[in-house]
Formats: C-alpha cells, sequence, structure tokens
C-alpha cells in the first residue's frame, strides 16, 4: 500500500494548509504580493486613504473570522459611535422640542376667580359668587412667610434652579410608565405650569409639555411671578384656590397677614389637601398633617429664615371650622344681588364679564343696619304672624337710604336665599298704594297749581272727602270717582288732615287739579324710574297704581328728606378686577323741587305720624319723623314709607300664593279682616329705625316752609261718622260737582283686579285722640278680625 508523504508535523498536509494557495505550501513570489498588497490599499507606496480602508477590511476579514457570539458583542468603537449617535439624536430632539413647545395661554380654570363682596367697612365679607373660590393676589399681598414656607416644602432649591428638575422629571415619567402613576418631584415652576397653563391629565405627553414649559418661563418670568402664579393657582382644600381663599377659609384672615406657623400649615396642606385638613381629617391625617407642618418649619430653618429659638417655641396653629360653602345664605344673597343688578343697570359691568369672577366689590351696606333690618322683620312680622301655612305667604321687602349721599344702607329681598332667590326688594310689581299721594301733592306745590275754583293748592286748601265723588277736571274720556277707606265721607277737609287721614276722594281730585302729567313728572323727578309699571298719567295713578320697588320708594321719598336734591340710591363704593381699580359713576344731588315744595311736603306727612295719623305707631320711635301709609287695591300690598333727617326707609308688604305665585290678599294670608300700612310695615319701620339710629342724634327737620297763600283756612267740621252723607263746613270745598262738570266717559284705567287699580288706604276714624293708642290698646277706627286682634 502506497503511503502519501505526511507533512513537516507528520499531519495531513490538507489539514495543515499544504493545498491552500496562500498556505507554507505556496510561497509567493514577492512582487506577486506587492501587487496584491497594492490592489487592497496597501503595501509600499500606498495612500493613507487606502491604508485605512485596508485596516477596515482586515478588520472586518478578522470580525468574520470569529464565532457568532463573539461578533454579537459591539467592538468599543462601534459602543462609542452609537453613544455619540444618540447624544446628538437627543441634542437635536430637544432643541426641536423647545422650538416647537410654546408656552400656551392659562387655561380657563386657573384663571377663574370668585367675585368677593365686602360690606361698607371694606373689610367684612359679605359673600361670594362664582364656581371657584378664588381671589388673586400679587406677590406683595402674599406675607414673605408664606412664600419661604411654600419653598421649604415644595422645592428648597426654587431660587437657584432653572426650573426643572432632571431627576424628578425622569422619576415621574418612570412611575407613569410602570402605573404608578405621575408622582412627586416637580419643581415650583413644574407644579405652577401644570395648574396654570395645562392640565392634571396623568400622561408622558403633558409631563414632557411641563419640562420644555418650565425652562421657557423660567427664563421669561420672575422667581416673584412664579412663586405668586404657584400660590395663586395650588389647591388647599375646603374648596379654596389660591392662598388668599385659603388664609380666610382656614384662619379667617388676608394672605398678606400670615404668621409663619400658619403659613407653615397651608404650606404642608399643599402635598395632601382634603387628607391633611385637621378640621375633618382622621386621626391618622391629623397626625401626618402635624408631621408634615414639622417638616416645613425644620426646613425654614435650615434655609435660615426661622432661627432655632423661635422654631421651638411654636405651637401648631389652630384653624377655624370648615365652611359650608360662599356663605349667601340669609340676606348675603339678596344683597349681591342687589348689587350685582346695580352694576349691570348702570352699564358697569355686564352679567358676562361679572360671572368671568375676579372682581372685588365693597358695598355701601352697613353690617350693624343690615342685622338691625332683618330682626325688625323677624321680631315685628314673622314671630307675630299665626303659625298657619298661609302666612308663608306674606312676603316682606325693605330698603334703608342715606338722604344726604344716597348710599343703599340696608335691604330686606326675603327670609333666607338659601331657600327663596327671588329677590323682593327688587320686584316691581305691587302697587305701592297711598304712599303716592306725596308726589300728588308735591306736583300742585312745585306747579302752583290751584283748585278747580282758582285756589292755589297748600296744606290749609280745602277739599270734598266724599266718597266715590266724581273727579273733576279729568281730560276727555276720563272719570275716576274713588270710594274712601270704608266708605267714610269726611265732608270738607284740608290737604293736610286727608293726607293724615289718607282720604283717597281728595288727593284724587287734588293729582286731577295739579295735572296727570305733572304728577307723573313729580314722581320721576323724585326719583321713580319713567318705565315704572302702573305710572302712566291716568287718573288712577294718584293713588298708587304705580309698582316702583322698595329701594326706589326709599330714594324718592329721600328726596323729599333732602330738600329736594335727587340722588339716586347707590350700591358700591369701590370696584377692583384682578387687583385694578374701575371707574365708578358719580353721584351728584340733582335740584328736583324747590325747597319749599320739599320742605312742605315734608310737614304735611309729619302729620302721618301723629296720635290721629294713619302713621302713628311710628311715635314710638321718639324722634321728629314723616311717613305715608299706603294699602293697594284688595289688599295685595302695604306700605310705609318714611324718615327722619339722617335716613329713610321703605317697607312693604306682598300678598303672593305661595304655590301659584299669584297675587292674593295679605288679610287672607294672616288671617285677619285686613293689613294696612299703619300695622306691620309700621312696626317693621320704627323697630328697625330705632335700631339704626341709635348713637346718632335726635334732629328736627330744617323745614323751610312758605306762608300759606291759599286764603282758605282749615276745615273745621269734623268728617260724618257714617259711611253716607257728609258734615257741612264754614269753607266750601274745591272741586264740587257741578251740573254741567261731571264727567260721564269711562276712565283709560278703571279699576278691576286684573290692571292698575285705585288703591285703598287706612281708614279715618270719626274723632282724634288726645294721644296715640298703644299696644293692646285698639286705635279708633281700627278694624278687629274674627279672633278680636285689631287691625291698625
Amino acid at each position: 500500500m502506497t503511503t502519501e508523504p505526511e507533512g513537516p508535523q507528520g499531519s495531513d498536509p490538507r489539514r495543515n494548509g499544504w493545498d491552500d494557495p496562500d498556505g507554507p505550501g505556496h510561497p509567493m513570489d514577492p512582487n506577486t504580493l506587492e501587487a496584491e498588497d497594492r490592489a487592497e490599499g496597501g503595501g509600499m507606496g500606498g495612500s493613507r486613504r487606502d491604508r485605512r480602508r485596508a485596516k477596515r477590511s482586515a478588520r472586518k476579514r478578522a470580525r468574520k473570522a470569529k464565532p457568532w457570539w463573539r461578533r454579537a458583542i459591539p467592538t468599543w468603537r462601534m459602543a462609542l459611535a452609537g453613544l455619540m449617535a444618540l447624544i446628538v439624536a437627543g441634542v437635536v430632539a430637544f432643541i426641536t422640542m423647545y422650538a416647537l413647545v410654546q408656552v400656551p395661554d392659562p387655561n380657563a380654570a386657573a384663571i377663574a376667580q370668585s367675585n368677593v363682596y365686602y360690606y361698607a367697612d371694606g373689610k367684612t365679607e359679605l359673600g361670594r359668587t362664582g364656581q371657584t373660590n378664588r381671589i388673586s393676589v400679587p406677590i406683595d399681598q402674599i406675607a414673605v412667610t408664606m412664600q419661604r414656607a411654600a419653598v421649604s416644602a415644595e422645592d428648597r432649591t426654587f431660587y437657584s434652579n432653572q426650573g426643572v428638575s432632571i431627576s424628578g422629571t425622569v422619576r415621574a415619567a418612570w412611575d407613569t410608565l410602570t402605573g404608578k402613576g405621575l408622582q412627586g418631584g416637580s419643581t415650583i415652576t413644574q407644579q405652577y405650569v401644570k395648574n396654570y397653563y395645562l392640565t392634571q391629565d396623568q400622561t408622558l405627553t403633558r409631563k414632557a409639555k411641563e419640562f420644555f414649559i418650565s425652562l421657557k418661563v423660567d427664563q421669561t418670568e420672575s422667581k416673584d411671578e412664579i412663586m405668586a402664579g404657584y400660590l395663586n393657582t395650588s389647591y388647599f382644600g375646603r374648596g379654596a384656590y389660591g392662598v388668599q381663599a385659603a388664609a380666610q377659609s382656614y384662619y379667617g384672615v388676608s394672605a398678606a397677614d400670615l404668621d409663619v406657623p400658619q403659613s407653615a400649615y397651608l404650606a404642608a396642606l399643599l402635598q395632601a389637601p382634603s387628607a391633611y385638613d385637621v378640621g375633618t381629617a382622621t386621626p391618622a391625617g391629623k397626625a401626618a398633617a402635624v408631621a408634615r407642618w414639622n417638616y416645613v418649619l425644620d426646613g425654614m430653618v435650615k434655609l435660615g429664615w426661622v432661627a432655632q429659638s423661635d422654631r421651638a417655641a411654636m405651637a401648631f396653629p389652630k384653624t377655624l371650622p370648615p365652611g359650608t360653602g360662599n356663605g349667601n345664605v340669609g340676606q348675603a344673597g339678596y344683597l349681591i344681588d342687589i348689587a350685582a343688578h346695580y352694576l349691570d343697570d348702570n352699564g358697569i359691568v355686564d352679567p358676562a364679564a361679572l360671572n368671568a369672577g375676579g372682581w372685588k366689590i365693597t358695598t355701601t351696606f352697613v353690617k350693624k343696619d343690615q342685622d338691625a333690618l332683618a330682626a325688625a322683620v323677624q321680631s315685628e312680622l314673622k314671630d307675630k304672624l299665626p303659625k298657619t301655612t298661609t302666612a308663608k305667604d306674606v312676603r316682606a321687602a325693605a330698603g334703608s337710604v342715606d338722604p344726604a349721599t344716597g348710599r343703599l344702607l340696608a335691604a330686606y329681598g326675603g327670609p333666607d336665599y338659601s331657600v327663596q332667590q327671588f329677590n323682593d326688594a327688587l320686584r316691581t310689581d305691587y302697587q305701592v298704594g297711598s304712599t303716592f299721594k306725596a308726589f300728588d301733592l308735591a306736583a300742585g306745590l312745585q306747579n302752583h297749581a290751584t283748585t278747580q275754583d282758582g285756589v292755589p293748592i297748600t296744606p290749609s286748601t280745602i277739599y270734598d272727602g266724599t266718597s266715590e265723588r266724581q273727579v273733576q277736571g279729568l281730560p276727555a274720556g276720563m272719570s275716576f270717582n274713588p270710594q274712601n277707606e270704608d266708605q267714610v265721607d269726611y265732608g270738607p277737609i284740608s290737604l293736610r288732615y286727608a293726607m293724615e287721614k289718607s282720604v283717597n276722594s281728595v288727593y284724587a281730585q287734588e293729582g286731577a287739579d295739579a295735572g296727570l302729567d305733572n304728577v307723573r313728572k313729580a314722581a320721576i323727578a323724585a326719583g321713580l324710574p319713567a318705565d315704572t309699571p302702573g305710572m302712566e298719567a291716568v287718573p288712577a295713578i294718584t293713588l298708587g297704581s304705580a309698582t316702583p320697588n322698595v329701594i326706589q320708594m326709599a330714594g324718592a321719598y329721600a328726596t323729599l328728606a333732602s330738600h329736594g336734591q335727587q340722588i339716586t340710591p347707590w350700591v358700591v363704593q369701590t370696584l377692583f378686577h384682578n387687583g385694578n381699580a374701575q371707574t365708578l359713576p358719580d353721584h351728584k344731588a340733582v335740584a328736583a323741587f324747590s325747597r319749599s315744595t320739599a320742605d312742605t311736603v315734608t310737614s304735611v306727612l309729619e302729620s302721618v305720624i301723629s296720635p290721629g295719623g294713619t302713621g302713628y305707631l311710628a311715635l314710638d320711635l321718639n324722634r321728629p319723623a314723616a311717613g305715608k301709609t299706603g294699602t293697594s287695591d284688595g289688599n295685595r300690598s302695604a306700605w310705609f314709607v318714611g324718615y327722619t333727617p339722617q335716613l329713610v326707609t321703605a317697607v312693604g308688604l306682598f300678598g303672593e300664593n305661595s304655590t301659584t305665585h299669584h297675587q292674593e290678599s295679605l288679610a287672607t294670608a294672616a288671617g285677619i279682616a285686613r293689613v294696612n300700612g299703619g300695622s306691620y310695615p309700621t312696626q317693621i319701620w320704627t323697630t328697625y329705625m330705632d335700631q339704626a339710629l341709635g348713637g346718632q342724634p335726635v334732629l328736627s327737620f330744617d323745614l323751610q316752609v312758605p306762608q300759606d297763600t291759599s286764603g282758605q283756612s282749615t276745615a273745621t267740621a269734623s268728617p260724618s261718622a257714617t259711611a253716607s252723607g257728609s258734615a257741612s263746613a264754614t269753607a266750601t270745598p274745591s272741586g264740587s260737582p257741578s251740573g254741567t262738570g261731571t264727567p260721564t266717559a269711562s276712565p283709560t284705567q278703571t279699576p278691576s283686579t286684573g290692571g292698575p287699580t285705585a288703591p285703598t288706604t287706612t281708614p279715618a276714624p270719626p274723632t282724634v285722640p288726645a294721644t296715640p293708642p298703644r299696644s293692646g290698646s285698639p286705635r279708633p277706627g281700627a278694624v278687629p278680625s274674627a279672633s278680636g286682634q285689631v287691625v291698625p
């Protein structure tokens, strides 16, 4: 057997490369090797680029020769190249995102604020409106201690960082990816951006936007601006958004007045507002709140803002009990409603702008007076009405005005705004009755009117007080013959006496003598709006067919109290929007009547509050006062409007079915024979005025009344004691019906159930008592109810 020769090692030459053309068994010619190197870019005479190419080729061949698992591991060159590419891509992405992500407009929820109303002192809060309980304040109205406490609690590098925390952002992103939600770690700037510009969405997209916007905000806004924005948009629990609302909710103070312990607690609330509210928290929650409070204080010590000795002496601050909302209960809601209507009616702030929030409104309401008015309604009406299901149909309203300035000092709009939102102080659907007679007289005096017989109209002018007598001198096509209350015939009486007894037949004629249009103009001059319902120039206007509200009536009588100078009642003293003062209208007096006219009317109205007058119960005020009672047709309303030199108040009672909301008789609702203006309304007025004027000097009216030039003397005859006929008098009454002067045409506006009608008034007694009767003693002419109760 022939055996192939083995190689130098005695092994198979194929296994040792002897048959490989490039192997040791086939040495190449040096010239051939050099040529091959040059072909691959190596060898002698190759360029540098060629040599690099050759090296790369050699490395590739060497890598291919390695096992697969080894080839899977990148070389250090590959790793470095990949890292560099990643860094470059990251930088490019960062620059792109920074350029693309713009700082958006604030979100609506972040800028939504409540409107805050204050009493006249500008400090006592009346109430708030709006869905968001927030009052944004500038940084200089936030205590420095509060600012520092927030830094200690939330971001101790706030004043040195660039607005973001890389580690916190990464941690928050990881928590989101792992399903833990967006946890802490954000800077104050990032929290501000989230609250003010973005939303509370738990997404990576929102977190990325927050990061880039925070960088930009830190470059464009100062640290003070960021801190103010953060504290104004953060939630502190109890429905309080922003530090101002929180300071008031927890401590009843302004954000500017927070001390260190209080600031530390509010800062502690930022982490868990509801859980850390010690007013409602569980024992564990309270313990956690105290621990967080200590953490904040300790941080303030470390940051050098609180001395250790002061820190050791601090005790946990006691908070107010949790509130019950904006507090618009009781009378507060009605007063806020009046202020809002004033702003809208005068073109100052429309409802849409007001509802947007951010308004600080200081009203003219005086809390002492407001409380006194509500108490008077309670004691003189609510407590005295029978406890029946219909008694709630008796509704009350009132307005009290300073005649010197026109300020509305108090108002009563209903029993409780949380129960009844309809504001009775603003309603204009109930007749004012005989309170309108003051304008009848003013029209006659101001226009130097005369009777049908040419006698000048003065308080002493004699008129015929016969019930249902036809009014003379009306425009063509009109007739009017109103009855006196209880059909009492008074015969010839003076205008003063007719005002005292509220005689309808007299003032219907006097108003016609003055001119129906002049009566309307006199009411408008006094302050009633020209578009007041029921105030058309028809015969019924003279007896109060008009339906102004109680505030308007108080303002009109204030014109008489201020000697003819008219100022429309106003409600808002100062107005700020987002910290900026707003312009309010001036309140200049306008001459409505001559002083002699106004003072003469006041002199006559003083007679109403006299022992024999319909307003005799107001004598209990023990001050000089003037006023007028009024009761409308069907006893649907009863009024008393009266004043002293310092204060004017109108009180109205209205009968309204609580189910159908139709007007109904006050007598039916109260369960008595009749409710006149001289009863409950006068008693409410007297009790309130006594409290409101307490401590003020007792002043008499400074009246300049001209000498009576009527040429007539006051009637000496007493009115008839019967319901028919009339007593004789020494003077001839003005406006006596004649055979040719009685109008026969139907009136433009006749007394009827469906429209403005001639109101009735308090009945006149046949005799005048020497002293006024007091509680428990029936007034002469009073009508007892079935139960024996007397209706003044």
